[in-house]
């Protein structure tokens, strides 16, 4: 709740003219409880969550020929009823998540120390924090990820999310309770040692799951602008790491993949994708011989 009564007094505290953002936020947030600002970024989540994965499991249950070109594993197509109890058992998670945010909102505010006034953060500052917040993650997810591949791990835990060898953009929150209790340690711990105002931390929250979302969906496209960030994964990077399954030692990193690369957690998907391209050689060889199309020219990047 921000402590002005008008604009013109925040205006004053502010030592200048709103600008049309902070007027803007001043409009929406100025009577609203802090605890329901906080509470916003479960319910941005959700919406989030229900509608970026709906288009492919649209055009793939509808219009395969459109998609199926730049699916990851084509020989896989997950029946609708699966993708929807996939979203209704991770969608349930919503609820409780607000209120426990509710609940736990005296302790989170002490924790994060999270700014919800005036005034609002510069462009500069929140893509700083942001890029911290990303690699702080990444590193961070990266370990606990290893640890749920460990027996004990897998099996009690992780082996929920591995019910999906060939992910789907809904499968990105699928997974055991406890899973999303400790994933959530690596993705809080940026705003915990760099505090940020709220809009930076929906907008934080936001890209991470979109980015989730993109590495599950099970696609590959060749025009995807996430290929212009550095040591990006993506999509094909993640995809390998479910369809190697349980067993699966490589492509831990949930974002970049530096770590892979450092602590060599990349070789079995560089031998894949090295004996990839040798059948796609040979197979295109065999195509020009026989005049015909390869299996890679419908199939998996």
């Amino acid at each position: 709740m921000i402590p002005y009564a008008t604009a013109a007094e925040a205006e004053a505290a502010l030592g200048r003219a709103m600008t049309w953002a902070e007027a803007a936020w001043y409009q929406y947030s100025a009577a609203m409880p802090d605890s329901w600002l906080h509470c916003h970024t479960t319910f941005i989540l959700f919406v989030i969550y229900t509608i970026t994965p709906l288009p492919l499991v649209v055009l793939e249950q509808f219009a395969p020929s459109v998609v199926l070109p730049y699916k990851l594993q084509p020989r896989v197509r997950l029946p609708l009823a699966a993708s929807l109890r996939c979203y209704m058992e991770a969608a349930c998670f919503f609820p409780l998540a607000v209120g426990f945010q509710l609940v736990s909102y005296p302790v989170a505010v002490k924790i994060l120390r999270t700014r919800m006034g005036l005034p609002l953060p510069s462009v500069r500052e929140a893509v700083a924090q942001l890029v911290v917040y990303s690699l702080l993650e990444d590193y961070l997810s990266y370990w606990i990820h290893r640890l749920l591949h460990t027996q004990w791990g897998y099996e009690k835990i992780h082996r929920v999310h591995h019910e999906f060898t060939a992910p789907t953009g809904f499968a990105m929150s699928y997974s055991h309770w406890a899973e999303n209790l400790l994933l959530s340690i690596p993705a809080l711990s940026g705003p915990v040692i760099v505090p940020c105002h709220i809009t930076t931390q929906w907008l934080w929250f936001s890209i991470r799951l979109i980015e989730g979302i993109n590495t599950h969906s099970g696609y590959h496209f060749p025009f995807s602008p996430s290929k212009l960030i550095p040591f990006y994964g993506g999509a094909a990077y993640h995809d390998y790491h479910h369809y190697a399954g349980g067993h699966s030692q490589s492509n831990f990193a949930p974002l970049f993949t530096y770590c892979d690369y450092i602590y060599r957690t990349d070789k079995g998907y560089r031998y894949h994708k090295l004996k990839q391209a040798k059948l796609k050689s040979l197979e295109e060889n065999n195509a020009e011989k026989k005049g015909g199309t390869t299996a890679f020219d419908i199939g998996k990047d």
